[in-house]
């Protein structure tokens, strides 16, 4: 058992890819994806792999093939705007309760190209009052990008927050056609 009191995974793989957003840490079990990580050079990408080393009770191994081809094809059809829609098998492991089912709910009730409010979401998964919530969910999505926590905005407009950088969410909604393209 790990300290979670879970077992321990069989295996966790990670490599690092580039994005049009910077270098993404992408980590996979056998069950699927399980972890995004923007902004992964080498110190995020140590504190990453602790954290999933923690967390998931392996050794994450550095293999930019078996687990993670599909994922590492899929982001990069997705950055060169020839994906819309992920298929790629999540492991949801580090998520549960109820960010597990605002989650899982933006993954598959927010499509490319649209956004949605705190609020509507919260409404969506039976909490409308729970609009702050849907907030810490989104801060703690383990994987961004693919369960497009970027779709997600203020009710009146504005961008709300993001962990990756509100940058590299105006990055995502252009890429995705909500905002335009920034000039310089």
């Amino acid at each position: 058992m790990n300290g979670n009191g879970r077992a321990p995974e069989s295996s966790v793989e990670w490599t690092v890819m580039e994005s049009g957003i910077g270098p993404l840490l992408l980590a996979a079990t056998g069950q699927g994806l399980v972890s995004v990580v923007f902004h992964a050079g080498p110190g995020v990408r140590g504190r990453a792999l602790a954290r999933l080393r923690e967390r998931l009770g392996a050794e994450p191994v550095e293999c930019a093939s078996g687990l993670l081809a599909g994922a590492v094809g899929e982001l990069s059809a997705y950055f060169a705007g020839e994906l819309r829609e992920f298929g790629l098998p999540l492991d949801w492991t580090l998520s549960s309760g109820f960010n597990r089912q605002v989650l899982r709910e933006l993954a598959t009730g927010v499509p490319y190209g649209t956004v949605v409010g705190y609020g509507d979401l919260a409404a969506r998964v039976g909490q409308p009052t729970a609009a702050q919530a849907v907030g810490v969910a989104m801060g703690s999505n383990p994987l961004p990008v693919v369960v497009p926590c970027h779709r997600v905005v203020e009710s009146q407009g504005g961008l709300g927050g993001f962990g990756g950088g509100l940058e590299t969410k105006r990055a995502l909604l252009a890429l995705e056609g909500v905002l335009p393209e920034p000039l310089f």
